[in-house]
């Protein structure tokens, strides 16, 4: 998988190298675990300040608050992807703070963190949800596996 990551922000929020592995571990899992070849599909990650993700928030779902992550899938459906051609899957927004803050609160590191918010991201991009209960429980289920797999458990 490829992830489409502008310069600035890497040395804005310091993401380092080990970090950008484990994120594009986890997102080849999510593909793969979808059917997809990983080689063949790319997503755009911004990390951003509580003010941006804010604003973006309100434009795209009316809702007026900082968040941790937001998603934008490119396809509504799986079954509309040709995965013979490069599939761009969308877009992922984290906020760099947020995930500080959270990763404190919960009593994990940063970076399991941001892994976390990245898969959590790369399954709503894949069809995944949790507005209904049975929709959580399975979302839920299946970022702890990814999470598991790349070793960024919540010791």
């Amino acid at each position: 998988m490829k992830i489409i990551f502008d310069e600035e922000s890497i040395r804005k929020f310091n993401i380092d190298e080990k970090l950008f592995e484990y994120m594009k571990k986890a997102g080849d899992i999510c593909i793969a675990g979808e059917g997809l070849d990983p080689e063949m599909c790319e997503v755009s990650l911004s990390v951003v300040e509580p003010e941006e993700i804010r604003s973006v928030n309100a434009q795209f779902r009316g809702i007026d608050n900082v968040t941790d992550v937001l998603s934008f899938p490119q396809f509504d459906d799986l079954n509309d992807i040709d995965n013979e051609e490069e599939i761009c899957l969308g877009d992922v927004v984290i906020c760099d703070a947020v995930a500080h803050r959270q990763a404190e609160e919960y009593g994990h590191s940063y970076e399991r963190e941001f892994v976390y918010l990245f898969v959590h991201s790369m399954l709503h991009l894949l069809g995944y949800d949790h507005m209904e209960d049975e929709e959580k429980k399975e979302m839920r289920a299946r970022e702890e596996e990814v999470m598991s797999e790349i070793d960024l458990t919540r010791d």
